[in-house]
């Protein structure tokens, strides 16, 4: 069982950054993949960036490259999403999630955070 906390979510600026964090419970935390997703109102949740169990797998959608970085302290059971040069476009929830085999579905994500919010303005 894995419980996840999502913080670092805030109103910033169009060009700005943030760091969201996933904080997680369980001593079993770096066997598992995490994944970033976000969900816009109106549209379907999507995935943003994933992080191997170890941390040499990363993944990340096209939308985010070059902006968005993925990283984990495992000593620390801590997953972080470092957010930069942010466009009103990423305005969403963003979630945390974490999966035994990992990838980029929603279902194949057993556990979620339950979110926090992230607004970006123009």
């Amino acid at each position: 069982q894995v419980q996840l906390v999502e913080s670092g979510g805030g109103l910033v600026q169009a060009g700005g950054s943030l760091r969201l964090s996933c904080a997680a419970s369980g001593r079993t935390f770096s066997s598992y993949t995490v994944g970033w997703f976000r969900q816009a109102p109106g549209k379907e949740r999507e995935f943003a960036a994933g992080i191997s169990g170890s941390g040499r797998r990363l993944n990340y959608a096209d939308f985010v490259k070059g902006r968005f970085t993925i990283s984990r302290d495992n000593a620390k059971n801590t997953v972080y999403l470092q957010m930069n040069s942010l466009k009103p476009e990423d305005t969403a929830v963003y979630y945390c999630a974490a999966a035994s085999r990992g990838g980029t579905y929603v279902n194949d994500y057993e556990y979620w955070g339950q979110g926090t919010q992230v607004t970006v303005s123009s």
